[in-house]
C-alpha cells in the first residue's frame, strides 16, 4: 500500500459562533467544540483511507482559550500517523476576531480512528507521509502517544475487571 502525503487529507472548517452555541459566559460550549473536532477528524480519516471510520479514542483535548460569540471558530485536522488499521489525527482549534482579523490558538486534540472494511471489521490503512516540519514532529512523537494510549486502555480494563469481581 502506497503512503499518502498529509496534504491529501488535511481538512479545515470554519463557522461563526452564535448565541445558541454559547454558555452563560458568552463563550462556545466545550461540547460543541468537541463535536466539531470529532466531525472534522472523521472527514480527515476518511479522506486518508477512503473507507468508513469510527472514533476509537480521544487522547487529549486541551482548551487553551475561550471562543466568544461573534468570533469565527476554525478547526484544522491532519493525519499525524498510521498503524495497521488505525489513524492518529491531530486537530488545532483557532478563533478569529472578524472585526480585527486577530487569530489565536484556542485548543488542540489528538484522536484515533479505525478504518472499517466492507465487512464492518478493521481494515488496513495506507501509511502517511509527513511533509512539513510540524507534520514530521507529530509523526515522530506518535509512537510514544500510542504507548500511552495502550497503557491507559490496559489500566482501564484492569480497573473494570476489579470492580466487576468485587460485585
Amino acid at each position: 500500500m502506497n503512503a499518502k502525503p498529509v496534504s491529501a487529507s488535511r481538512t479545515m472548517m470554519t463557522d461563526l459562533v452564535l448565541p445558541s452555541d454559547a454558555n452563560v459566559y458568552g463563550t462556545i460550549f466545550g461540547g460543541k467544540v468537541m463535536a466539531y473536532v470529532d466531525k472534522i477528524a472523521s472527514i480527515t480519516a476518511m479522506r486518508h483511507c477512503r473507507m468508513p471510520v469510527v472514533t476509537a479514542s480521544t487522547d487529549s483535548f486541551n482548551f487553551l482559550a475561550p471562543i466568544h460569540v461573534g468570533e469565527a471558530i476554525s478547526v484544522e485536522a491532519f493525519v499525524a500517523w498510521t498503524h495497521n488499521t488505525s489513524m492518529e489525527i491531530f486537530c488545532r482549534i483557532e478563533c478569529e476576531d472578524l472585526m480585527t482579523g486577530q487569530r489565536k490558538e484556542t485548543g488542540t486534540s489528538y484522536l484515533t480512528f479505525v478504518a472499517l472494511g466492507s465487512d464492518g471489521k478493521p481494515a488496513l490503512v495506507p501509511p502517511v507521509e509527513p511533509e512539513t516540519d510540524e507534520e514530521k514532529w507529530h509523526f515522530e512523537t506518535a509512537s510514544l502517544r500510542r504507548k500511552q494510549r495502550l497503557a491507559a486502555r490496559q489500566d482501564h480494563r484492569q480497573q473494570r475487571q476489579t470492580r466487576q469481581s468485587e460485585t
